[in-house]
Formats: C-alpha cells, structure tokens, sequence
C-alpha cells in the first residue's frame, strides 16, 4: 500500500480515487426511456446500482426501471440478499407480492395501479405480473448499492452441475421424472432481462 493513501471497501466495491471523481459519478439518466421487453418472460430491467453509477457506493441506494409486456409478463419470484424494495407503479396494472418465511408462508399481494407503491421487506421472495392488456412501468428502490438478486426458478432447478433430483422431488413432492424434466428447461437468462 502507498504511504497516506486510504482505500474503503464496502460491499464489495472500492470507492472511487476522490481525485478522479466528477459529477457523472453521481447522474442517472434514461430512467424514462422505455424498453424493448425480454421475448422469455416479457419483462426488461434498467439497473442503476453502484456498477452503473459509482457515486452510489455507500450510499445504500439503489434504483431499477422495470418494463412489462401486456398481458401476462413477469418479474418471477426472487429475493435480493442484501436489500429491502420499494416499488412504485407508474404505468399499468400489477399484481405484486411477497411472501413471509417459516413458519407461516403468508402471501401478502396487492393489485397496483399507477401511484400506488408496495414494499418488499429484506430478504423475502417477491414478484410482479403485469394483468393489464397494456405495457406496465414500475420504479424500484432497494435500500443497498448492490442488492444482489437469486431468481428463485433459476437457483432450483437451473443450477450447474444440477441439483440431485431426489432432493428436489422429495423437497417439492414432485415425481422425480418432472424434477429431471424442469431440470432441463431454459431458464430465465439474466442477462436477456437487463
């Protein structure tokens, strides 16, 4: 290390040399600019984290820009690791929810209309669907620069190498044929959704 230089590391993330940083740093922009959807689940994400935007490191804050194709598409279940979310609809209609760990698995859901907001408590699975015949719009806004996210589907059955069937069929009371067929399918490819 050099003498009298000080590096932070939060989160995963070295802070910028305070010499190099400018204003840009800290400006998003686009954030009304809609998006060409994903063909495999009708939705598309504009993320404004700390690797898009450096001026967020320690800041714990976050935005994203969904867009959803009419009739159907989908923000599938996932957590986010180290955040909470608040999103916000403001074009379109969801259905928005999430739902409580062990031992309850409560359901809390809503039918979101533009202005209308719903929060998504640290760590919880969550989801939105787009039930209107229009394109839907929402902003989200996560309490960490790098809120990570596990798309539920994904981490289950499309893990590599694959999961043991025995234990996701006796996990999900699933004949074990159905288990190494969904083992199979094409997930959600992350990067078709930003």
């Amino acid at each position: 290390m050099i003498p009298n230089m000080v590096v932070m590391f939060v989160n995963g993330k070295f802070c910028k040399d305070p010499e190099k940083v400018t204003a840009d740093d800290f400006f998003i922009t686009g954030l009304n600019v809609r998006k060409q959807t994903s063909k495999q689940l009708g939705v598309r994400l504009t993320l404004s984290t700390v690797d898009q935007v450096p001026g967020l490191n320690t800041n714990a804050l976050s935005i994203v820009r969904i867009d959803f194709a009419p009739n159907g598409s989908l923000n599938p279940p996932h957590i986010h690791p180290r955040a909470a979310e608040i999103l916000t609809v403001l074009e379109g209609t969801l259905y928005a929810g999430f739902i409580t760990g062990n031992p309850d698995h409560r359901i809390f859901a809503k039918i979101l209309k533009p202005g209308d907001a719903l929060v998504f408590p640290h760590g919880l699975i969550h989801f939105q669907l787009n039930i209107g015949n229009t394109p839907a719009v929402a902003l989200a806004v996560l309490n960490s620069q790098n809120p990570g996210v596990v798309t539920i589907a994904n981490t289950i059955f499309g893990a590599t190498p694959s999961v043991n069937p025995d234990v996701l069929s006796r996990a999900f009371h699933l004949d074990k044929d159905l288990v190494t067929k969904l083992q199979k399918e094409e997930w959600v490819d992350p990067d078709q959704l930003y």
